[in-house]
């Protein structure tokens, strides 16, 4: 018990200086509101008009996808230090991890998460776009060349 006392230390210290940061905060502050101060704040010029649409939900799915990867790394890394001590039980936990991990961001991937700009979805480009994902390469897009003419001799 007496080895997580250096933890049970550092969550009080923690605890501590976040509790004591908000109050210093509240009451050091100076307490004149303005609407500037009060509206909430982005980088960049104060809009003078709302924008015509709301942010793409590709937006959140790319966040999604980064998140995704952060986590994965951050359980990668401590298991290659110890990956021969874990055995064939380490490297089947840490597989069944990357594909539930994995198998989500395959998905994204083929719906098109990562493509941006306009583009019009159709039922045959999402199985095209499945396909291409998985390996096959799209040879929609490709330019068709004329049929070369025979040179008789």
């Amino acid at each position: 018990m007496i080895q997580y006392l250096p933890i049970l230390c550092m969550i009080v210290l923690v605890a501590l200086f976040g509790s004591v940061s908000f109050f210093a905060s509240t009451r050091l502050a100076p307490q004149r509101k303005t609407t500037a101060k009060t509206a909430p704040y982005e980088c960049g010029i104060v809009p003078e008009v709302e924008p015509a649409e709301r942010f793409p939900v590709k937006f959140y799915l790319v966040a999604m996808i980064f998140i995704i990867l952060d986590v994965e790394i951050i359980f990668i890394y401590p298991f290659t230090l110890v990956f021969r001590d874990l055995g064939s039980f380490g490297l089947a936990a840490m597989g069944i991890f990357l594909l539930a991990l994995l198998v989500p961001f395959g998905y994204l991937l083929s719906t098109g998460a990562l493509d941006w700009g306009p583009a019009k979805k159709t039922a045959t480009d999402l199985g095209r776009r499945v396909l291409r994902v998985s390996g096959m390469p799209d040879f929609s897009t490709l330019p068709v060349a004329p049929p070369a003419e025979e040179e008789a001799a």
